[in-house]
């Protein structure tokens, strides 16, 4: 084995290829070969691919099937706090031990081929989902769908959650042209489910491929009543069933959109009863998506970073209004629209604590407080170093009713969760 610990794999993975982000099929196509591997895997697959709801979606759809009493896998990313919350069995994640003999199985067929850091975990997850023999095996698209390495796999069913513009170098700067590189999930007469209105463009994919589209308030319903709703197709009702346990009206338009999927899984001889749903809707867990710790100055964890996830989040502020002021850690990567986000935040947020991110992809602190002047005062600004400092100043500044907010990356919550474990 070419290294013995997880870390010693994943530093050199960063450095292999000559570039962080590489789309393409034929290089992680011709290593999965070489593993003997097949892109129809031995197990259902579902593919999620969009702009937001995809960690949303996922976490809903594997509680309740693991509620069903099905064995499921899960491959997502970034993770927050460990690289093996990528790869989880019934969500758990998998072993160091488990990760490093996957990459020494790929590491040996792949030969003089280059993977990136992202085609090494992808093979990594497909690897183990195989040995553990999972029942369904969710696969989150990392950015894009037509490209991404998930796409290796061939899908049952896709699954589009909503569509605005990220990543809008590599995937196009309209949703038209982004809803292709999603819809490229799509395979031939495999349906896939939207859970908004997606891009003609979609659509135009699902109609070549005779792929039938289930599309959120036109082919699947969702009726709402004070602490419960019910859901509803052509073939099937979910009545009385409890809102997720995920803050945000819009988790419904997530759990809708799974619904659909898990009515399509049925006839596939996967049964789901109405108590597997409930029970997965009431204990779904996900960590960074408006995830609140409540003290005498509450704490707000967002991994928001574009323009859709920034309008989520004005709106669950102003469901849940603070008794004080709010104030925002916020540090973002150098490919996000800084004044976009913070056009739509600015009137929601009180005093903004600016830090810089590290990393070829991260932004420094002036130049995101730069950009931020388009819409924030700069008296209303303080800039540091990093998002340790931010966030120690923020809750310095922060008295009794106050919340501190920390968003715009994975990256910047998981750097204010660390703190928050080192005080513990």
């Amino acid at each position: 084995m070419r290294f013995q610990t997880l870390s010693e794999w994943l530093s050199w993975q960063e450095t292999l290829h000559f570039t962080e982000v590489d789309p393409g099929l034929d290089r992680i196509a011709c290593v999965w070969e070489c593993l003997e591997g097949s892109a129809t895997l031995p197990f259902t697959v579902i593919t999620i691919a969009g702009t937001n709801g995809k960690g949303s979606s996922v976490a809903l759809l594997e509680s309740i099937l693991r509620h069903a009493g099905y064995k499921i896998g899960t491959y997502t990313s970034p993770h927050i706090l460990s690289y093996n919350e990528r790869i989880c069995i019934n969500a758990k994640p998998a072993s160091d031990k488990e990760i490093c003999n996957a990459f020494n199985d790929i590491d040996l067929a792949r030969g003089k081929v280059s993977l990136t850091y992202f085609e090494f975990a992808t093979l990594a997850a497909v690897r183990i989902f195989e040995q553990q023999e999972v029942d369904i095996a969710i696969l989150e698209v990392g950015m894009g769908g037509r490209l991404d390495a998930v796409n290796l796999f061939d899908t049952d069913i896709a699954l589009i959650t909503p569509i605005s513009l990220d990543h809008i170098n590599w995937l196009g700067d309209t949703r038209e042209k982004i809803g292709f590189e999603k819809a490229g999930i799509i395979t031939q007469q495999n349906p896939v489910v939207c859970s908004e209105s997606p891009p003609r463009s979609v659509f135009q994919h699902a109609l070549a491929l005779d792929s039938d589209l289930y599309q959120a308030d036109k082919d699947f319903q969702v009726e709402q009543r004070e602490g419960e709703w019910d859901w509803s197709n052509q073939k099937a009702k979910r009545l009385n069933l409890p809102y997720p346990a995920l803050e945000g009206q819009y988790q419904l338009q997530n759990a809708a959109g799974v619904l659909q999927v898990i009515s399509l899984l049925e006839p596939q001889k996967y049964s789901v009863s109405d108590h597997a749903i409930r029970e997965g809707l009431k204990h779904v867990e996900l960590t960074g998506r408006f995830q609140r710790i409540l003290g005498d100055v509450e704490l707000i964890l967002d991994v928001t970073h574009n323009l859709q996830g920034a309008k989520n989040l004005v709106a669950l502020l102003a469901e849940i209004p603070a008794q004080g002021k709010t104030y925002a850690v916020v540090a973002m990567l150098n490919d996000k629209d800084v004044s976009g986000v913070s056009a739509i935040l600015s009137k929601s947020i009180d005093k903004w604590f600016v830090a810089s991110l590290e990393g070829d992809r991260g932004m420094s602190s002036t130049d995101l407080a730069e950009q931020l002047k388009k819409s924030v005062n700069s008296e209303a600004m303080l800039i540091s170093d990093d998002v340790e400092s931010a966030y120690k100043q923020a809750l310095n500044h922060a008295v009794t009713g106050d919340r501190v907010l920390v968003f715009g990356s994975f990256h910047t919550v998981e750097a204010a969760i660390r703190i928050q474990n080192k005080g513990k």
